[in-house]
């Protein structure tokens, strides 16, 4: 067999370990922060799509329509590569933070407005009714509301998230799949390395999508109740 298989050994995969545990760090930091920041833009967006005043709409539509239209690798390369030649020079932590905050500024946007139109519609005459102001009413009634049926669908989407930042090798962010090719290029083992690195995807990632199929099943039984 190539050294591809009997190059690797319970030694190599010891050495590796500290190196690829250091890159699934950044990944999870990368992820973490592109989520905490971009979800209440989506929030935002979410809001200001539905507003009737075109300065409002019309500029968040287009944020929304870009970061939904384009893939996350190309967002990486035009704000890493990109925005230098306008005089604004990012790092690629930074960048990579930026970009997946968009994407996900973007989808999630979508996710919350879609939750916050399944709210039943009694339930929006309802605040009028009570005399409640279009910000009570949505703090106290549609906000919450919308926000549980969005849920799971944000969980699943955070998924996506954290297998997002596998692209960032491409901006030289030393990542997780960076630090495997790394050692796949000083070793030519790339397929253990590569495998071990898919397991650290698998140990969050796994467990996270078992969490989203419960919480879809327990939002649809509450529904039918």
């Amino acid at each position: 067999m190539s050294r591809l298989f009997d190059g690797f050994s319970w030694q190599d995969l010891v050495a590796w370990l500290p190196d690829l545990f250091a890159g699934f760090l950044i990944s999870c930091q990368v992820a973490a922060l592109s989520l905490m920041i971009g979800i209440p833009i989506g929030l935002i967006c979410a809001l200001g799509v539905q507003s009737l005043r075109l300065p409002i709409r019309a500029p968040l539509l287009i944020f929304v329509e870009i970061g939904r239209g384009a893939p996350a690798i190309v967002l990486l390369q035009f704000i890493y590569f990109g925005l230098p030649h306008s005089g604004l020079a990012l790092t690629p932590y930074i960048s990579a933070i930026a970009a997946l905050t968009w994407s996900t500024a973007a989808y999630t946007s979508e996710i919350i407005r879609a939750g916050l139109d399944s709210v039943p519609a009694g339930q929006k005459e309802a605040v009028l009714a009570l005399g409640l102001n279009r910000r009570d009413g949505l703090y106290y009634v549609l906000l919450p509301q919308g926000m549980r049926v969005s849920t799971p669908a944000l969980l699943g989407f955070s998924i996506l998230v954290f297998q997002s930042t596998s692209l960032c090798f491409t901006i030289t962010l030393p990542e997780l799949i960076s630090r495997a090719y790394g050692i796949g290029s000083t070793t030519f083992l790339y397929f253990p390395a590569l495998a071990v690195a898919g397991l650290f995807y698998v140990a969050v990632c796994l467990p996270a999508s078992f969490l989203v199929s419960y919480l879809e099943h327990r939002s649809s039984a509450e529904t039918s109740h």
